[in-house]
């Protein structure tokens, strides 16, 4: 399959050597070696992302504003293929791009300790901070609607008038919990109307392996922008208060380990406005714990809406995943809000 993409980029040797890297779940990752240096190789995964043009023009535009402001900074931009293209696609296996792999620095999987939440705030705080002179409207739309939350809220409605009778009678709970929190919907559709919320060049996806880290877990860049798009702060912080405040993940079932931790939560805050408390806004500022209420009802709606219509869109390894993944981020929630007067303390103080 990678006899093409090995030829397209110069690449010498046995496609079959090429190592399976990483822990992503979306694109297909490969570690391979061209002339002794080695380099990131990845397929995109084109049920997701339908248009990897609008991903490679979103890479590129942003390498020059960059290149051009910030010379220094580390900004890992994917090789041009022997025909000068930043992508290359091969008709029979689809779109592939390679970037250098870069020496001595690694990823994490899950935060651990507070330093680490600290670190990868601060990666993400200074890339949109960097990108505030960028022109955002002229980055493509790669995910349509992806945190769009007033369009996650009708999809429910919709699964709720036209999904499995059955599962909706099961779900009971779950829907009420959904339904009460429609407050969080109206406070979003209040931030599209209100310029004191500007639109940014927002990254999307802040998970903890988006950053890549030093041999002394010292914050370098962020990787993986596949999600690059004009965007709300409030998706990127709410991304890292979803993923790093609890110890355990979506995938949990023992509900009673869901907690929100309130050092990691002063991490997330001291890093990221460490960089971008010129950037943000009073108004911005006082809806920080509110992106994480933002991005953790939204993911609730989304496994539950799923698992209303049959599991169609994250599929299911076990009968009622989406419904167990669903009530575990409700569940997170409900811990938030149980914090919410504490962590605005927290916000304060910085």
């Amino acid at each position: 399959m990678l006899e093409k993409v090995y030829k397209a980029f110069g690449v010498s040797g046995n496609p079959e050597d090429a190592l399976a890297f990483g822990s992503g779940l979306i694109n297909h990752t490969w570690k391979v070696n061209r002339d002794g240096k080695f380099y990131v190789l990845q397929r995109i995964n084109q049920q997701v992302f339908r248009d990897p043009n609008a991903i490679a023009f979103n890479i590129n535009f942003t390498a020059k504003y960059l290149r051009a402001q910030f010379p220094g900074y580390l900004f890992v931009t994917p090789e041009q293929s022997l025909d000068e293209q930043d992508i290359f696609h091969d008709r029979e296996s689809g779109y592939y791009r390679m970037s250098p792999f870069v020496d001595n620095s690694h990823t994490i999987d899950v935060v651990t300790v507070p330093e680490q939440a600290f670190e990868a705030a601060r990666q993400f705080g200074l890339f949109t901070r960097l990108l505030g002179g960028m022109d955002a409207s002229q980055l493509r739309i790669t995910l349509p609607d992806f945190h769009n939350l007033s369009l996650r809220y009708e999809q429910f409605e919709q699964a709720l008038a036209n999904g499995n009778r059955s599962r909706i009678g099961e779900a009971g709970a779950l829907i009420d919990g959904i339904i009460r929190r429609r407050a969080i919907v109206e406070r979003f559709e209040e931030i599209r109307r209100n310029p004191s919320f500007k639109i940014r060049a927002t990254h999307h996806d802040t998970k903890i392996s988006n950053v890549l880290f030093d041999h002394d877990d010292k914050g370098l860049c962020v990787i993986d922008l596949d999600t690059l798009m004009p965007g709300y702060f409030i998706s990127d912080f709410g991304d890292m208060m979803r993923t790093y405040l609890s110890p355990v993940s979506e995938e949990e079932k023992d509900f009673s380990l869901i907690q929100i931790r309130d050092e990691f939560f002063e991490a997330i805050v001291q890093g990221y406005l460490g960089e971008m408390k010129t950037e943000l806004g009073g108004e911005e500022k006082a809806h920080l714990v509110y992106a994480g209420k933002f991005m953790i009802y939204m993911q609730a709606i989304r496994f539950l809406t799923d698992h209303l219509n049959n599991d169609v869109y994250y599929g299911a390894k076990y009968e009622g995943h989406n419904l167990l993944r669903a009530a575990n981020q409700l569940e997170l929630l409900k811990r938030l809000e149980e914090k919410e007067a504490g962590l605005l303390e927290i916000v304060s103080r910085y």
